[in-house]
């Protein structure tokens, strides 16, 4: 017998074989079929696109699911471990503590994530784990007619998919993006590899049953839409949507006047510029920073598509998961707000200085963590900027000044010039680094083709009516309480663009 410490460890990979693909969508049917995937969504689909110019033209698949890597981005986003790593390199998931809010999704550098419509969890390829636990072979091995997909221990020399990675060409997507993925592609055309090499040809290229909501965001006619010489056009794909809509937009809007409204009025505090005891800081800031903080809150909630499930942030946390350190951070951010609110109502003697050593680095904190979490989406090239973090909290010093204003305008208060210069400062400095992100030359077809949906696409509008808000609001001295009006709504307008943008390139 076999001494069971000499058996080499189990990896299990997976290798397709294109040049025997024959398009057939065998391997879609039966993982539909073994793992009950509903209409509308994939676990596996077969690409296509022609190469060539007729009458010299060819038509190339390839077989796109899940890339099973070493260090895969969904695991780290996820807040609750519902996508994990198992002991033998399969990527799986637990359908019940996933609480639906679509960061493995926005994570995936591969689209190969998705919610499943009827249980509304986050679902994806995972080898067919039930099977190869018994035995089996993943159903779409067993039905494939051409023997193109192959499954095996890749740290065993001996298994067929181990001698074909070590021994031949083999590809993999994205290698870039370090995630070491353990999908490998023999004689795969670039064209198919790349979601931007090949052309997209007007009208639909989707199953009637999967075109999505936003497909039209990539449109034939759009700019840098292929960054391929070659004659490539895409024939049949899957639709790409973005996991994010508007109330992601929203939240981030929401958060940065709710981080504001009580930054502001704390540097101005530091700054001398208003007494420690003023009603502003007291009252005015924290007020309206946990109104807005309770909104956002909300809005994360509303976001989830198991809402219910959302105490799981703080009671099954993974901490790698900036969704799980961002919660904690507006938690205490929270709490700093409602003290910061009895210390005001009931004139609890100099607590401000004391609640300030906490409220400084925490609104600061509540600002910025969003750009850590974007960053965690490795394949949305836009959301890898250096310059995130110091928008982020530009925008809320801009955001927190423009709502103050508002309310000082109303009540007379003296701070009102101050706040007024607060918000054209802020303005110009936000224009300057929006100008900046979208100036640089950015590394990857990716993040250009994003830049330019978001100048020229579909979301242009939003972008150049809100930036043209904004730089309204650099007069603020002048214009008074309307210049707030217009740079909260120009803030807006340059988020909500700015995030659907980031998602709207597809991945697969």
């Amino acid at each position: 017998m076999a001494d069971p410490a000499a058996q080499p460890p189990l990896q299990w990979a997976k290798v397709i074989d294109q040049d025997r693909c024959i398009g057939c969508h065998a391997c879609t049917t039966a993982c539909k079929s073994e793992n009950q995937v509903p209409v509308g969504v994939s676990r596996t689909y077969v690409k296509s696109v022609d190469i060539g110019i007729f009458p010299q033209v060819r038509r190339s698949f390839q077989v796109t699911r899940c890339n099973q890597c070493d260090d895969p981005p969904c695991v780290a986003a996820c807040p609750t471990a519902a996508m994990y790593r198992r002991g033998d390199g399969i990527v799986d998931f637990d359908k019940s503590i996933c609480i639906g809010c679509k960061a493995c999704i926005a994570a995936c550098p591969y689209d190969a994530i998705f919610i499943n419509p009827e249980d509304l969890s986050a679902e994806k390829c995972n080898f067919c784990a039930h099977r190869l636990e018994v035995g089996l072979e993943p159903a779409c091995v067993v039905v494939c007619p051409t023997e193109a997909i192959m499954v095996g221990n890749l740290s065993d020399p001996s298994s067929k998919v181990a001698r074909l990675v070590q021994r031949q060409s083999v590809q993999v997507r994205r290698p870039e993006k370090g995630t070491q993925p353990k999908l490998f592609y023999k004689g795969a055309h670039e064209a198919t590899l790349d979601p931007l090499a090949a052309r997209r040809p007007e009208g639909d290229t989707y199953a009637f049953s999967q075109i999505p909501r936003g497909a039209h965001l990539i449109e034939a006619g759009n700019p840098r839409t292929s960054n391929s010489s070659a004659a490539a056009l895409l024939s049949y794909d899957v639709g790409h949507a973005s996991p994010w809509g508007w109330r992601v937009s929203l939240y981030t809007w929401t958060k940065s006047v709710s981080a504001g409204s009580y930054l502001v009025i704390l540097l101005f505090a530091l700054g001398g510029l208003v007494n420690w005891q003023s009603p502003v800081l007291r009252l005015t800031g924290p007020s309206l920073g946990l109104a807005m903080l309770s909104l956002t809150g909300l809005l994360l909630v509303w976001d989830l598509t198991h809402p219910l499930r959302f105490y799981l942030l703080f009671t099954h946390p993974q901490w790698r998961s900036w969704l799980v350190r961002g919660g904690f951070v507006i938690a205490g951010y929270g709490a700093v707000l409602v003290a910061q609110l009895g210390a005001g109502i009931t004139g609890a003697g100099s607590a401000e200085r004391v609640i300030a050593i906490f409220g400084l680095p925490l609104s600061a904190m509540t600002a910025v963590y969003t750009a850590f979490l974007f960053a965690q989406a490795k394949g949305r090239d836009l959301w890898q900027s250096p310059l995130l973090a110091p928008t982020l909290l530009v925008q809320s010093l801009l955001a927190g000044s423009a709502a103050l204003l508002l309310v000082a305008a109303a009540t007379a208060s003296s701070v009102a010039r101050p706040l007024a210069y607060a918000l054209a400062g802020a303005a110009l400095v936000g224009l300057l680094l929006q100008a900046a992100e979208v100036l640089i030359e950015h590394p990857t077809e990716h993040a250009r083709l994003a830049v330019s949906l978001m100048l020229r696409g579909r979301l242009g509008w939003a972008w150049w009516v809100g930036s043209a808000l904004v730089l309204a609001a650099v007069f603020a001295p002048a214009l008074g309480w309307p210049a707030a009006v217009l740079a909260l709504l120009g803030l807006l307008g340059q988020e909500h663009a700015y995030v659907q943008a980031g998602q709207a390139v597809p991945l697969a």
